[in-house]
């Protein structure tokens, strides 16, 4: 499978999706400000648990840069794992995995001898005119609030 990640420097790939409160959130709204677009494959696991709360505990630190999970979970689980981790930013359902595979990061997974399509966890910092500035494939959940604050610090 070719890797289909978009490359710094690219257009970030659009996307409409609900979030935690069934609002629809667009990335093209959120342009004049850095976006922190990242995914995990399910919430309220410990990999993706150790990554939401420690970007909820940088969010203080990033000044207007918005923070967009995303996650092929359905937004009732989402806002119990927003309410539960009192995460305080937008979690998306991405069902159908359809912006994953736009992102390159819908990929095949292997655990216990079995293979199977699931998300890779990724990050991509999102400029103010909608450009990925920084792109990190197959990050761990613990260097995602360092990775985005050093890539903020410049």
């Amino acid at each position: 499978m070719a890797d289909t990640t978009p490359a710094e420097g690219r257009r970030a790939p659009a996307f409409t999706l609900l979030d935690q409160d069934e609002n629809k959130v667009q990335l093209s709204k959120l342009q004049g400000r850095k976006v922190l677009v990242y995914f995990y494959p399910r919430a309220d696991t410990p990999g993706c648990t150790t990554q939401a709360c420690g970007l909820r505990d940088i969010a203080a630190d990033i000044g207007d840069t918005v923070i967009v999970g995303v996650s092929p979970d359905t937004p009732a689980k989402l806002k119990k794992f927003d309410d539960k981790y009192e995460l305080g930013f937008t979690l998306v359902s991405d069902a159908d995995h359809a912006i994953a595979e736009k992102y390159g990061v819908w990929v095949l997974k292997k655990n216990y001898g079995k293979e199977y399509m699931g998300v890779q966890r990724s990050a991509f910092l999102v400029d103010e005119q909608g450009k990925i500035e920084r792109a990190w494939p197959k990050i761990s959940p613990k260097d995602t609030p360092t990775k985005l604050l050093d890539a903020l610090a410049g």
